[in-house]
């Protein structure tokens, strides 16, 4: 049975950040779960740049955030990212977001991204591609 590729990344809410209330603002939980689907698919064997190189591009094609409770500045901030399907040209991510240090859980979110090549047109995603961010290989250095 295929593992499913997942990873944790830590991080520190910064006071730009957050709003006039002092709670983080609102986006900033979907650049926190970029950072970590970054930090995912480095431990697959390649960065999002050499992914690029090769002429695979990744764009965000759907996004949702539920907000369930508020990280405020300086809280550390948990981001536990696993990788959940992947077909030919799309590949689903789930998050959750917790506090680091209460393991409150404060959201959970899921982005669905999509394989284009240099034209921006949809593409096929390689067979190596594929194949690490499924866990089943690790990635070609090529």
């Amino acid at each position: 049975m295929t593992k499913i590729p997942e990873s944790v990344t830590e991080l520190r809410v910064r006071y730009a950040e957050t709003d006039q209330m002092g709670v983080v603002y609102h986006t900033n939980y979907l650049i926190w779960c970029e950072i970590a689907r970054t930090d995912l698919i480095r431990t697959l064997g390649a960065s999002y740049r050499e992914l690029e190189e090769r002429g695979v591009r990744l764009a965000v094609s759907e996004a949702s955030v539920r907000y369930i409770a508020a990280a405020r500045y300086d809280d550390r901030i948990r981001v536990e990212a696993r990788l959940t399907r992947v077909t030919s040209r799309t590949m689903i991510f789930d998050y959750t977001i917790l506090n680091a240090d209460s393991l409150q859980r404060l959201a959970t979110a899921s982005t669905t991204l999509i394989s284009l090549d240099p034209s921006n047109r949809v593409a096929v995603l390689p067979a190596d591609v594929r194949r690490a961010l499924a866990g089943d290989a690790p990635l070609d250095a090529t």
